[in-house]
């Protein structure tokens, strides 16, 4: 579904991708971990061309994704779920959710408005609906952008650090919800420092240190028997015995 073909990405004179190498496949759940500065989140922005690679080639869907087709292709395929919520204050949870499936996939109000209750449930705050995000906690505020990414009905979701800006008691019910959705076959993209969500939900987790993938593997093996002494150092600052 994704694919990072020797991706180069620079910030002024900043090197921060290093031909980054990535294969992600149909429903898969790769989880991406790291130091800050490391590259993770600029490698999931530019899956989407958020931020646009300076070399190398990116592919979803077997499609190369390109200036020109960018917002067409990622329309079609990709939603995103970022560490700030990004909801609109003045529009109720339920006019966030329709806003995009009308105007973008040309959907009825009455086909929106069906999309947007069914996530609703899914993210448990169907009775949220008619109230505005800032009367909302910062937990609930992320279900309901889950809930308004999963209403583009994508086949890709990515997740940006979805739990950093939330307070420790209410990350676990964002954490809940997105190991829900790890259940169904949506492919799954995620930055996160939750090391706990990435043991019980990765197909894959990925090390990223200085713009490079320095080691990837299944959960047991990646946290059970590291190879690279980068992670290892990593891990033993982290996780607690």
């Amino acid at each position: 579904m994704i694919k990072l073909e020797n991706v180069n990405k620079y910030f002024g004179d900043l090197h921060v991708l290093k031909d980054v190498n990535l294969e992600v496949k149909e429903g898969e759940k790769l989880v991406i971990i790291g130091p800050s500065g490391s590259g993770k989140s600029t490698t999931v922005r530019c899956m989407n061309f958020l931020e646009e690679p300076n070399g190398g080639h990116v592919y979803i869907d077997g499609e190369e994704l390109t200036h020109k087709n960018k917002t067409q292709l990622v329309r079609r395929t990709t939603s995103m779920v970022f560490q700030q919520f990004n909801l609109y204050p003045h529009m109720t949870v339920l006019k966030n959710l329709v806003l995009a499936p009308m105007k973008l996939h040309h959907k009825s109000r009455g086909e929106a408005e069906e999309l947007a209750y069914h996530y609703l449930d899914v993210v448990g705050l169907r009775e949220k609906a008619h109230v505005y995000p800032t009367t909302l906690s910062g937990g609930q505020q992320q279900r309901i952008a889950i809930a308004r990414a999963l209403c583009m009905q994508s086949k890709i979701i990515l997740f940006d650090e979805p739990t950093s800006a939330l307070d420790p008691e209410t990350i676990q019910e964002v954490l809940d919800v997105m190991i829900k959705l790890a259940k169904e076959n949506i492919t799954m993209v995620v930055v996160t420092h939750e090391m706990g969500f990435a043991r019980q939900v990765a197909d894959r987790v990925v090390f990223m240190a200085d713009g490079q993938i320095l080691e990837e593997g299944t959960p047991d093996v990646f946290f059970e028997n590291p190879q690279n002494e980068r992670l290892k150092t990593f891990l033993g600052k982290i996780i607690r015995k």
